[in-house]
């Protein structure tokens, strides 16, 4: 037994000493904090809303790639299919991107009828997730934006609503060339008899 004595009093005498030791610890003042160091703000409330909503999209027969911007309730008409995003989401550029917008997409068939086809979020940061897939037009969301170069709707509506300005009587307009009429070569000059 005197074999146990020695090492049960040192393990005794250790554990008195961590204790301590943790207790000076605890007791110690905290550091402060650098001043240059600013609190996180919560990531949820930092979401940018945005009026504007940039698609790409793809027409398979032809291959061609268009990107066009449609503002947040606004209905574009993209091939056989009418894109009408309802909002657009976006992070600060200090932050990881993440890019959304909820979009409703219908497809005008055949017989004229509006059918919907797609109706819920897009990802630009995941452009496969959702987007739309249809026989001929695929569409996906490419960014959101604060401000383009295609006029807003109440704009377009605004300068309908004005008198067409009037031209001198001394400018002539060009005839408007319909798809019967044959078109002459624009290195020719047009001659009249």
């Amino acid at each position: 037994m005197s074999f146990f004595n020695p090492i049960s009093t040192g393990g005794l005498a250790l554990a008195a000493s961590l204790a301590v030791s943790t207790a000076a610890f605890a007791a110690s003042p905290t550091p402060a904090a650098p001043a240059a160091a600013a609190p996180a703000a919560p990531s949820g409330t930092d979401r940018i809303t945005n009026p504007i909503a940039e698609f790409a999209g793809i027409d398979k027969i032809t291959g061609r790639i268009i990107t066009f911007d449609v503002y947040i309730d606004e209905t574009v008409q993209f091939g056989a299919l009418q894109v009408t995003p309802r909002v657009c989401y976006s992070r600060p550029q200090t932050e990881e991107p993440k890019t959304d917008s909820f979009v409703e997409v219908d497809e005008i068939t055949l017989d004229r009828k509006i059918r919907r086809i797609f109706t819920g979020w897009m990802f630009a940061e995941s452009p496969g997730l959702n987007a739309v897939e249809h026989a001929v037009y695929d569409v996906w969301l490419k960014e959101c934006k604060q401000k383009s170069d295609v006029p807003p709707p109440d704009a377009a509506k605004a300068d309908a609503s004005k008198p067409a300005a009037t031209k001198p009587a001394s400018a002539k307009l060009k005839p408007a060339v319909t798809p019967d009429a044959t078109e002459s070569d624009p290195a020719e000059p047009a001659t009249t008899n």
